[in-house]
């Protein structure tokens, strides 16, 4: 970047995005241009390089006209290092051509993915940033995001106009962060997120909830327990600047916020990230979790949610993309004059908001134009209905994969790390979230299946030791393990965090021409060599809504149970447990699985308190069949002859 090249930058929130555009910057000399979509954002990252003894000015909406009078006059004059601005200020009449009469060093980029119609914070404004960037060259421009899948990076480096960039895609991985995700009916919720927080361990916390009244509701509940505010775009300036001092300072302890919270906020021990209802998109969930932990330490993202959730993004989508039919009607009357979105309205006899956001859409589509008034006008671009179709199809497919990661065991770190196209890391389970971790989950109780269970899990396995790969609801069908679907999903479940079986997101088009999601349920290796005498090693959720009233017992339960394990142990035991762990957890980390498959903490235990130096004294140990004997024996003889 200093040497004057463009540059991508992808890299996970937290990661010192900034500092990549900060550095080259004072480096090259002159006035750096920010352009950045969020006044707290700007005003956060202003303060601190101000701070550090920088020349800074902001120029955005919530500034006097003589404060962004007296910041064109410091650009001009030279006297500035970087200069904040809003996207829309590049719209104001003669104000592209102000920034070109004394060119800037270095062109930055912040949230780059809100250029990109694939993305899931899209905004117009961003969208005509390539136009204005050839007056401002040859400043090279760095497009930094934390939220770009591939196609979303391939938009960006298209509608930027980028020359030649170099690309740094990195660490989508965050070791520190535990991921949960829980199925939980809406009016449960509140009482779940309020005991879940109870444990201060687990604050400070940012609540996500859904909607702006959802936010105030549950922030007045919460805050009878422990200091907490709500923040979203329906309260003034004042107070959300003041709910963010609070936050940062440590005198609030919760925020319960909508997606508006947080991208302003730098602060490092966050322990909890808790989503009240399912995201919109995998982009923004990841981006969301990813603003807990940034200290390094082990942290915790939730997600509650249930099928109902669907339903509201179904209505908030129908909403947000109005039919072709209607973006024609607002075409149509759209001229080469700017008009007033009323006038709009007027001529049409179409209610304001399908008029904005028709008149947002086709200017995604580059067939309309917005001044600073807010006013539009059409450009001639007549070719907009395919693109907005393909949109259209796109934002239906973020919400079936925001939903297969939230209903499909898998590991969840490997899943979003899949999502953002590093396929090599997916392969490595993270191994302490709660598919990779049952037994360590903090918001749902996990527990061995029953008899009755057990039965059921080892019938299904027959089933697909015939076939291999079968859908879900047919292996149900010839499976006859009960009449409860949710039963079945329940045993499935336990099926894919013991590593038995795969469950892969499968679609299919009926004879309406939609595309179906099922899932097909594929036995794995381990699954078939699996035999008869050894135990399955699956846990089980417990039934029900998560257990809420139990949680607090439970966790309780964990903590004694840990220190009666220190308390019973001899000092050489207690030094064989921890040469046990690690070696299966590096054991584990091979085969690309979690630690308890290789076997589980109640083996574990078994082993230190017998320390079997024999491959018969091994195969007393129950749950240690022929062949995890086979496979891990000598090894685990060899730990205990050294104790």
């Amino acid at each position: 970047m200093a040497e004057g090249r463009d540059v991508l930058l992808v890299m996970p929130t937290g990661a010192g995005k900034s500092l990549c555009y900060q550095l080259p910057a004072v480096a090259r000399g002159g006035t750096a241009l920010v352009v950045s979509p969020l006044i707290a954002l700007m005003d956060d990252q202003a303060t601190k390089l101000a701070a550090k003894g920088l020349k800074v000015a902001r120029i955005h909406s919530g500034l006097s006209r003589d404060d962004a009078r007296q910041a064109c006059r410091d650009y001009l004059d030279g006297a500035l290092q970087f200069l904040f601005i809003a996207p829309e200020r590049l719209r104001v009449p003669g104000f592209p051509e102000m920034l070109a009469k004394r060119k800037p060093s270095l062109i930055a980029i912040d949230e780059a993915h809100c250029i990109s119609g694939w993305g899931h914070d899209f905004r117009p404004d961003y969208r005509t940033l390539g136009d204005y960037l050839p007056l401002l060259r040859p400043a090279p421009v760095i497009a930094l995001t934390a939220t770009a899948t591939p196609i979303v990076q391939k938009d960006i480096v298209e509608q930027l106009k980028l020359m030649e960039p170099s690309l740094y895609i990195h660490g989508f991985r965050r070791e520190n962060l535990a991921i949960e995700v829980v199925e939980l009916s809406k009016p449960q919720r509140a009482e779940f997120i309020g005991e879940f927080l109870e444990v201060e361990a687990r604050r400070p916390a940012i609540v996500y909830a859904p909607s702006r009244r959802g936010a105030d509701e549950l922030a007045v509940q919460l805050n009878g327990e422990f200091p907490t505010a709500a923040y979203h775009a329906g309260l003034d300036a004042g107070t959300r600047e003041r709910v963010q001092r609070q936050f940062q300072l440590g005198e609030l302890e919760v925020v319960v916020a909508t997606i508006a919270f947080g991208m302003g906020i730098d602060k490092a021990n966050i322990r909890t990230v808790i989503h009240a209802a399912l995201p919109g998109s995998v982009e923004a969930y990841y981006q969301e979790i990813g603003r807990a932990g940034r200290d390094g330490l082990q942290s915790r993202a939730i997600l509650l949610h249930s099928f109902a959730d669907r339903r509201i993004h179904e209505s908030f989508f129908e909403r947000d993309y109005p039919p072709v039919e209607d973006l024609d009607r607002v075409a149509r009357v759209l001229t080469a004059e700017f008009q007033t979105a009323e006038r709009l309205c007027e001529r049409l006899t179409m209610d304001p908001e399908t008029v904005n956001k028709a008149v947002e859409k086709l200017c995604s589509q580059g067939a309309a134009q917005l001044d600073m008034e807010g006013q539009v006008r059409g450009t001639g671009v007549g070719s907009w209905r395919s693109g907005y179709k393909t949109q259209v199809a796109h934002r239906r497919a973020q919400l079936d994969r925001i939903v297969q990661f939230a209903e499909t065991p898998q590991c969840r770190m490997s899943a979003l790390v899949r999502h953002f196209g590093d396929v090599g890391g997916a392969s490595r389970p993270c191994g302490h979230c709660d598919f990779c971790s049952p037994h360590l989950a903090t918001a749902r109780r996990y527990a061995e299946p029953t008899r009755t269970e057990e039965r059921d899990l080892r019938a299904i396995l027959e089933v697909l030791e015939n076939s291999r790969a079968m859908a879900a609801g047919r292996l149900f069908t010839e499976a006859a393990v009960g009449k409860d679907r949710r039963y079945f999903d329940r045993l499935l479940d336990g099926l894919a965090r013991a590593g038995l079986v795969t469950l892969i997101p499968e679609t299919w088009t009926n004879p309406e021409g939609r595309e179906v999601a099922y899932k097909k349920v594929h036995l794995t290796e381990e699954g078939r060599r699996l035999s008869d005498a050894e135990p399955l090693g699956v846990l089980l959720p417990e039934e029900g809504d998560a257990g809420v009233k139990a949680r607090k017992p439970r966790a309780e339960r964990v903590a004694l149970a840990g220190k009666e394990l220190v308390t019973e142990y001899t000092p050489l035991q207690a030094e064989l447990e921890g040469r046990l762990r690690a070696w299966r957890k590096a054991e584990a980390a091979l085969a690309g699985k979690p630690a308890f498959f290789v076997f589980s903490d109640a083996i574990l235990r078994a082993l230190v308190v017998a320390a079997p130096r024999t491959i018969p004294e091994l195969r007393t140990i129950r749950g240690i069949g022929p062949d995890k004997a086979e496979r891990y024996g000598g090894a685990i003889c060899g730990l205990c002859r050294n104790q």
